[in-house]
Order: structure tokens, then C-alpha cells, then sequence
């Protein structure tokens, strides 16, 4: 009985996870990705980021990839977003982005109204202080 040495069962298991990797992604294009134009009559507009993107693009924006991992700047991140969410406000609100480096506290993110905004900013100054918070947060027009 011939066996087959180490290198060809690598080669044959890569061969079928390519297969087996090929049809799913087939499966979830032709399952997911619908592309066609909008239809008549169709009142549908995508959302224009520009601003905020060429905002976001020189850098100094904070994003979620700048929190620190430290465990003082996680810490206090979790208890800013517990007193966020236990706070009952919006979906939008509760999804703010919480970014601390160095102890500093950056707030980013639409939220439904002012009262959310101030209230999220209380929540920081006081766990962070308020000299150690940027509030960035945005109120969305309805």
C-alpha cells in the first residue's frame, strides 16, 4: 500500500479548502449582491459622507483603532459605555464612539438630539474629568 508523504496531503488539503473557500464565496455573491439600478419611481438616496470623509482623512480624527490599551484607558471606557447604554437613550447614542488614549477621553458619533450629546459629555466629564474630554459628538437633523 503506497502512502502519501506529508508535502502531497498539504497539497491535496489546500486544493480542497480552495474548492470548498471558491464555492462559498459564489454562494454568498449570487445570494447577497444585488447591484441593479434603482427602480422607477424609486425615491432612495444614498447617503453623502464626503465631508465626513475627506474630515477623516488627515489623520488626526480619532478613530476606534487609536483606544488605548492600557488597562486604566479600558477601564475607563467601559465605565463611560455602561453609564452610556444603562442610560436608556438612542440606538445612535449608545453606539457613540468611546476612544481613550492616555487617559483622554474622545467622543465621536451622531446621536438624535442635544440632550443626548450633554448627557454623554457628563457622563465622560465626570468618570474622566472635564479637562481630559473632547466631545466630537453630532447631532443628526430629523
Amino acid at each position: 500500500m503506497r502512502t502519501l508523504s506529508s508535502y502531497s496531503r498539504n497539497i491535496m488539503t489546500m486544493q480542497a479548502l480552495s474548492v470548498i473557500a471558491l464555492c462559498v464565496g459564489s454562494a454568498a455573491l449570487s445570494a447577497g449582491c444585488d447591484r441593479r439600478a434603482p427602480q422607477a419611481g424609486s425615491t432612495a438616496q444614498a447617503p453623502d459622507n464626503s465631508g465626513r470623509n475627506e474630515r477623516d482623512r488627515d489623520g488626526t480624527t480619532k478613530t476606534p483603532l487609536d483606544q488605548g490599551n492600557s488597562e486604566s484607558d479600558t477601564t475607563l471606557t467601559s465605565k463611560i459605555r455602561k453609564e452610556v447604554v444603562d442610560a436608556g437613550m438612542s440606538m445612535n447614542a449608545t453606539n457613540v464612539k468611546i476612544i481613550t488614549t492616555a487617559g483622554h477621553v474622545t467622543l465621536r458619533g451622531p446621536v438624535d438630539s442635544e440632550a443626548e450629546r450633554d448627557r454623554i459629555a457628563e457622563i465622560a466629564m465626570r468618570l474622566a474629568g472635564a479637562s481630559n474630554v473632547t466631545n466630537q459628538i453630532e447631532v443628526t437633523a430629523k
